[in-house]
């Protein structure tokens, strides 16, 4: 834990937004995906037996396991999920691309076309917790854009099960193609191609950081949605904020892992002293203490400033996964916002509002790649066409530009496709 004066520090040394201690693990990932290349399923088999200490010979989670998994989940759960699934719905309904289409003077046709990608993979992770919401966050935007095959990979249990919640989560959404898969192996047999399963075209949803690593490496082969790092939330708070909220909305991402980062960006002394002693008790009373206490002690950073403005610099600069204002007139200060993977507006609207429910997704950018990238969404299992029907008009009007151009950049052979037609044409 650190708290930093902006008037007496430089801020951004103290912000990361990059991994510079990974070489060890980009050599280990290397080898998992090569081995996967060659030798597929065996190599799968191994590396569950190895990492996930289950041996497993047949991945695909099969119909009775995906029907007797309701067993374990309560008909409230079910309910919350089916809201939950309208919710998220309706948000992204509304990202739909149009195709579009324009005539040129000489009745030329240039326009666009949109088709979902065939053929993708969402990531489940395992570990510390259990994320039937990343199911939903992932795979109905896919569904939206009309993608026909939705692959679920998700690391195994010690008894070699997958979760009930996660199997409930993606039946009620039509999906059973499910492999009991995790870690940079799965990435691979699905970026690649085993002889049990099929490759596809891109691979989205969040995981450790073997995990990231390989659909770092994978990329190309396939597409990704983003390199997730550790979890963010960042908290601009004035000194009407009240420091129960913050204190319980900082630990709500800390709890996610022990490299988590929270931040709190203040211009109340007082703020920080009493969130400090909320954020004190609260993990002392918590039911994972532990990875609390590592991650505040070790991540949690205050920056004390002088004004509202200069959050808005702090808060920009380190573009948070989640922002959250929970400061006065937060509506009126939207547009001083220009990096951020998600805004929670208010004391009503604490990040795990938009984990869970309210609609927008959860997938979001990380290590400040905000500043460049967007939160998950149907636009992401979209491909665009662009397409010409250039009329003759046309062709005989802008002809010499055109080889012209060609010849400019010594590119001969283009510059004689255009003259070849043009020599058609006057004969």
């Amino acid at each position: 834990m650190k708290i930093i004066d902006v008037k007496k520090e430089d801020f951004k040394k103290y912000i990361s937004l990059e991994d510079n201690n990974i070489s060890e693990i980009k050599e280990v990932v290397s080898e998992v995906i090569k081995d996967i290349k060659v030798n597929g399923d065996k190599a799968l088999i191994n590396y569950t037996k190895k990492f996930d200490n289950v041996d497993i010979s047949n991945f695909r989670v099969t119909i009775n396991e995906i029907k007797d998994s309701y067993k374990d989940v309560s008909e409230e759960f079910i309910e919350i999920l089916k809201k939950a699934i309208y919710n998220i719905e309706k948000f992204h309904k509304n990202q739909t691309v149009n195709d579009f289409q324009y005539n040129t003077k000489n009745n030329s046709v240039i326009g666009q076309i949109t088709t979902p990608i065939e053929r993708v993979a969402v990531y489940i992770p395992g570990g510390k917790a259990i994320y039937p919401s990343t199911v939903l966050m992932n795979v109905i935007p896919a569904k939206i854009a009309g993608v026909k095959e939705i692959v679920i990979i998700t690391p195994p249990d010690k008894f070699g099960k997958v979760n009930s919640n996660i199997l409930v989560a993606a039946d009620l959404l039509n999906i059973n193609e499910i492999y009991k898969i995790g870690g940079a192996q799965a990435v691979a047999a699905v970026a690649y191609g085993t002889k049990t399963i099929k490759a596809v075209n891109k691979i989205v949803g969040p995981g450790n950081i073997y995990v990231a690593e390989a659909k770092r490496q994978v990329f190309g082969i396939v597409d990704i949605d983003m390199i997730a790092g550790p979890s963010e939330i960042l908290i601009l708070a004035d000194e009407e904020s009240n420091p129960k909220y913050i204190a319980r909305d900082l630990l709500s991402q800390a709890e996610h892992d022990e490299n988590a980062k929270p931040y709190l960006i203040t211009n109340s002394e007082k703020i920080i002293i009493e969130t400090l002693k909320f954020v004190e008790k609260y993990i002392d009373e918590s039911k994972r203490k532990e990875i609390l206490k590592i991650c505040i002690n070790n991540n949690l950073l205050i920056f004390k400033v002088e004004d509202v403005d200069e959050m808005f610099k702090i808060s920009n600069y380190i573009a948070p996964e989640h922002l959250e204002l929970l400061i006065k007139n937060p509506m009126e200060k939207l547009n001083k916002i220009t990096n951020a993977g998600s805004i929670f507006i208010g004391e009503y609207s604490p990040e795990p509002v938009g984990d869970y429910f309210a609609g927008p997704n959860h997938t979001l950018p990380t290590s400040g790649t905000a500043k460049f990238s967007s939160p998950l969404g149907v636009y992401d299992f979209l491909k665009r066409s662009s397409y010409i029907k250039y009329s003759k008009d046309d062709f005989t009007e802008n002809w010499k530009y055109i080889s012209k151009f060609a010849e400019t950049e010594n590119l001969f052979e283009h510059a004689n496709s255009i003259k070849e037609r043009m020599r058609w044409i006057y004969t």
